[in-house]
């Protein structure tokens, strides 16, 4: 099993991008995440879809984690640890 730091570290080591999908989300919302997952699933009908929605809001909306907007998404700001030049290390998360 995967988690957003793994993801985001093998994602900047194999593309060279200075940021990573979840730290893309955070800059982006998590609202943002959720009205897009709400939408296509009610649209759509799209069962998976309402479940990610249902899922960003009860763990990161309701708690106050939308992103760099709130100082807390996947990561903590100002300082997220995919800044760190020790993010990209193989041995630390």
């Amino acid at each position: 099993m995967s988690d957003p730091y793994s993801i985001d570290k093998t994602w900047m080591i194999s593309t060279g991008a200075k940021i990573g999908p979840f730290g893309i989300i955070d800059m982006v919302g998590m609202d943002t995440v959720y009205n897009i997952a709400l939408r296509n699933g009610k649209i759509n009908n799209d069962e998976e879809s309402l479940k990610m929605a249902e899922y960003c809001k009860k763990n990161y909306i309701d708690k106050g984690k939308k992103g760099i907007k709130t100082g807390e998404g996947f990561y903590k700001y100002p300082n997220p640890a995919y800044q760190n030049p020790e993010f990209l290390s193989a041995n630390k998360e």
